[in-house]
Order: C-alpha cells, then sequence, then structure tokens
C-alpha cells in the first residue's frame, strides 16, 4: 500500500539534496517519478536545486489553485512522487496527495519545513503532520554544535522575528537555522 510521507527538517539540513538524491535513485532503476514544487519557491525556477549545486527537474509547478489530483493523473507510470517545499503548499493539496496516494496506489514523498522563522507552522507542514503515513526529521547542526531546530530569517545579516511568513528574496533575505538555546539569545520567542 502507497503511503504519504513527510521529511522534514530546519533550513540546511539537506531535505533538497535528499530529494533529489531519491529521484536519482529511482531513475537509475529505470522508474519514472515526479516531481512538485509550490510556485512561490522561485529558487532554481522550474528545478529543484540544492546548496551543493545539484539540479533536479520539476514537473508540476503548483500554484494556490493547482487540484494536485487532477495535475498527477494526467500523468502516466508513475513509480513515485517527490515534493519539494510541500510546506507553501495549501492544506486542500496536502489532501489530494493523500488522497492520490491512497486512492491510484503511489508513494507520493515530501520535503519541507515544519514552521517557520517565528515557529509558526505552515500550513502544508501542520497538515502533513495530521495525516501523513511516516513523519521523519531530517538533522542539522546550529553554529554552536548543538542539533537545531528552529529557522531564522536575517534581513541585511541581522535577525528579525516579524514580517510575512514568506519571504524569498536571496539577496536581503536570508534563512539560518539555530539551537533553541541560541534562538532565544538572538530575540526569537518560544
Amino acid at each position: 500500500m502507497a503511503k504519504l510521507h513527510f521529511k522534514y527538517g530546519a533550513m540546511n539540513s539537506g531535505k533538497s539534496d535528499t530529494l533529489i538524491k531519491t529521484a536519482y535513485n529511482y531513475k537509475e532503476r529505470g522508474l519514472k517519478i515526479l516531481v512538485i514544487k509550490p510556485k512561490v519557491d522561485t529558487k532554481g525556477e522550474h528545478a529543484v536545486v540544492a546548496r551543493g549545486g545539484h539540479r533536479c527537474k520539476v514537473n508540476i509547478l503548483a500554484d494556490i489553485n493547482t487540484n494536485l489530483l487532477t495535475a498527477l493523473r494526467t500523468h502516466k507510470d508513475i513509480a513515485c512522487v517527490l515534493v519539494d517545499e510541500a510546506q507553501f503548499l495549501t492544506k486542500i493539496q496536502i489532501s489530494q496527495l493523500y488522497q492520490f496516494a491512497k486512492i491510484d496506489n503511489i508513494s507520493v514523498i515530501c520535503f519541507g519545513l515544519r514552521a517557520d522563522f517565528r515557529t509558526d507552522m505552515f500550513p502544508g507542514s501542520k497538515r502533513l503532520f495530521e495525516i501523513a503515513d511516516n513523519l521523519e526529521k531530517l538533522p542539522t547542526m546550529c553554529f554552536c554544535g548543538s542539533q537545531a531546530e528552529f529557522n531564522t530569517r536575517k534581513i541585511n545579516g541581522k535577525y528579525t522575528f516579524k514580517g510575512k511568513q514568506v519571504a524569498i528574496d536571496g539577496n536581503k533575505v536570508t534563512y539560518d537555522s539555530l539551537c533553541g538555546n541560541c534562538y532565544i539569545r538572538e530575540g526569537g520567542v518560544i
């Protein structure tokens, strides 16, 4: 029976790298995969791009109105669906991925963040925690050497804990991951 998986972690935990390696493994065995990415993630345009430079072509760029069940069913002979930045999908879209896994019997593996820089869950992540068959945390390290749990936003190199949930601007806005102690020390509120 196919399942809906959620592999989550803080920034720099290798989520996109893991997706790209998973895609490679399927392709190496001659199996067809489909890759989905939310359109709001403009990094890499029509590709999933890992920090190390590896890339994977995206088949479906989803906006908030994309019916993923309909979009996926237009493709044939799929062995697996891989979803990057799943936190940006809507609650309904995550439910559509679950339905696809169960009704069409094709596993869906989602990769994404659990929470934003203010520790608030993203709608897509919240729904994945509610219904995913498997949850797997991908660890990463804080600058102090402890395991990082929290995402932080920097604007012009300074930590900020205010603003919209989504801000993607590689020049002025950057993100780090910190452990709980460092997150609080930098001004984050738990």
